[in-house]
């Protein structure tokens, strides 16, 4: 796999309708997403030689979303702001090339506005799935 461009990952945000339309989220300059997978420790007594013995498919499964960059569209801003106030589960998308689709619900859990005096306005984001998320290979 050759070596892939960090500005094609995309973050979008449903824009409420039924069936869901997804908008980028303009201006993002970074992005980070981190799957996770809790174990759940079942050794006891019986375990061979005290091993560490894992329950297969028992851990909860969670997947965190960052990213930051600079205000560039009035429609994904304004859906993101109301994402955060609302605190509801809405419907996102994370298109990673080369690996695949995530999409699923989360919350805005982090949504930080900064800007210097000589510079531009930015902005970076946290979101915290809220449920099952489907995932599409690329």
């Amino acid at each position: 796999m050759a070596a892939q461009k960090g500005r094609d990952i995309l973050l979008k945000i449903s824009d409420g309708g039924d069936p869901p339309n997804f908008i980028s989220v303009a201006g993002l300059r970074t992005r980070t997403f981190s799957l996770r997978a809790n174990a759940v420790d079942c050794t006891d007594a019986d375990s061979p030689e005290a091993w560490r013995e894992l329950l297969a498919g028992a851990g909860v499964k969670s997947c965190a979303v960052s990213g930051g960059g600079v205000f560039r569209e009035a429609q994904s801003d304004a859906r993101v702001r109301a994402a955060f106030f609302t605190q509801s589960a809405d419907a996102w998308r994370l298109v990673i090339p080369d690996f695949g689709v995530l999409e699923g619900c989360f919350i805005v859990t982090g949504l930080d506005y900064l800007g210097e005096h000589d510079g531009e306005a930015r902005f970076s984001i946290s979101l915290a799935s809220a449920g099952a998320l489907s995932f599409e290979a690329a």
